[in-house]
């Protein structure tokens, strides 16, 4: 495969550092995790199921905080704030912002519901939604003046019992009262929305009518995608961006906050998923969660969203010991995942203008970018679900005595050195396994 035309002498645009966000952070307890952690280098960390992942304590979720809706919620005494305190400092401290969800996680509870309940007062539910982002950003009740920008109002309310047990019109409203509040009080915030199932433009128009009424517009909409195909979800933020500014929402910012490789996708139908087999596949093979496959898929999608008019994405890496969205094996080993991450980490941390480069070619993604003094650049090809053997890179303004580093991210090496040949403008590289493979190429400008 040859890759023509990564230029380093044209400039195309900036990297978008904040599509390297995540749903995790470091849990109380800390330990191997923080480090590696901080090394992912995650630029947001989306609260949803924070709840879930750390047992056993009441955090984040507005029912832990404020459990008794009958008590007045503007007495800072009816609020439990300590844990969740201790939890966003812990995030803060790591060098990741905060994305806050409001509402609640999911409720995996079989077929009765606690949290997801639709509340008997909407206007005195966005009070307490109002109180909890007094307390983080302007103070209140003992709190705190975090440059927390971004507040999220629900999570999946599409989806079924399991996030709302109302009709989506009752949820609407909801939507729009609560947005209406905290924009009233906090005008210089992101506040947003609702976190959907997938891009669904007609129940975005249901909650936009609402909006409307009340003369109020979300800073930015947000949906979740689980795909094994990259350009399904390379592609939505165009199709969303296109769809707010026909509908006049044109300052409204885009924000994917739940995303990940889901092979489920792949021809493996509802009655197969559970079966001992196919659940081995899913995690133990190169097509599994944490495996090869979905390494370079998570790089294909970053990669090619840099140049779609995406805002933010958050990867739903989710607690660290969770074998489908975790960035760990069952051996506590890191998994494929976790190198994928940590390489784009790398390249976002390093990488300051994007440069000329085709999107794709056949199944390979490419992304390029340029330090901030212009003496590196940097190249990051994905090679997702392909049996090619070798790839050519035709890379321009680049010296022939450059200094090249290559780093390949496949399924036997975790972003390990490996040979290649550099000659007359072109960069031979030659993959281990006839598998998906990421390389990370660094070159001396």
């Amino acid at each position: 495969m040859l890759i023509p035309s990564i230029d380093f002498t044209k400039t195309i645009g900036k990297i978008n550092p904040d599509h390297h966000g995540s749903n995790s952070t470091i849990p109380f307890n800390g330990g191997a995790f923080t480090r590696d952690y901080n090394d992912l280098g995650f630029t947001f960390s989306r609260t949803h199921d924070w709840a879930l992942w750390i047992n056993g304590q009441r955090i984040i979720d507005t029912h832990f905080i404020f459990p008794l809706m009958h008590l007045d919620p503007t007495d800072p005494k009816n609020y439990f704030f300590t844990p969740t305190d201790d939890i966003i400092k812990k995030c803060i401290d790591s060098g990741s912002k905060v994305f806050y969800r409001l509402g609640t996680s999911i409720e995996h509870t079989g077929n009765k519901h606690y949290n997801t309940v639709v509340p008997d007062d909407f206007e005195k539910y966005a009070e307490v939604l109002a109180a909890i982002v007094r307390h983080y950003t302007k103070g209140w009740a003992n709190g705190f003046t975090y440059d927390i920008t971004h507040w999220e109002i629900w999570n999946e309310p599409d989806l079924g019992e399991a996030m709302w047990l109302g009709t989506a019109e009752e949820f609407a409203k909801l939507f729009a009262i609560v947005l209406k509040r905290l924009k009233d009080e906090f005008p210089n915030l992101q506040i947003g929305g609702p976190a959907l199932c997938g891009p669904k433009e007609d129940y975005f128009k249901l909650l936009f009518a609402e909006c409307d009424k009340l003369g109020v517009r979300p800073d930015f909409i947000s949906w979740h995608c689980y795909t094994a195909d990259p350009d399904f979800l390379i592609e939505q933020p165009k199709a969303m961006r296109d769809f707010l500014d026909a509908y006049g929402y044109k300052d409204t910012k885009l924000v994917i906050n739940e995303w990940h490789y889901f092979p489920h996708s792949y021809g493996i139908s509802d009655a197969q998923w559970n079966a001992p087999n196919i659940r081995q596949l899913a995690y133990n093979t190169d097509i599994g969660m944490g495996n090869i496959d979905s390494a370079v898929f998570n790089l294909a999608v970053l990669s090619g969203w840099q140049k779609t008019p995406l805002d933010i994405g958050c990867y739903y890496g989710a607690s660290p010991n969770s074998l489908a969205y975790g960035y760990y094996n069952s051996d506590f080993a890191r998994n494929k995942c976790y190198y994928s991450m940590k390489l784009f980490g790398d390249f976002v941390a390093k990488a300051v203008d994007m440069v000329e480069s085709p999107s794709k070619l056949g199944k390979t993604y490419t992304i390029a970018g340029l330090s901030s003094d212009r003496k590196k650049g940097y190249l990051i090809l994905s090679n997702y679900r392909s049996d090619d053997e070798t790839l050519e890179v035709d890379l321009k303004g680049v010296p022939e005595n450059s200094h090249i580093d290559v780093r390949i991210l496949d399924a036997n090496h975790d972003l390990a050195p490996v040979p290649f040949i550099w000659h007359d403008g072109r960069l031979t590289l030659t993959k281990t396994s006839r598998t998906s493979a990421a390389f990370f190429i660094t070159v001396s400008l």
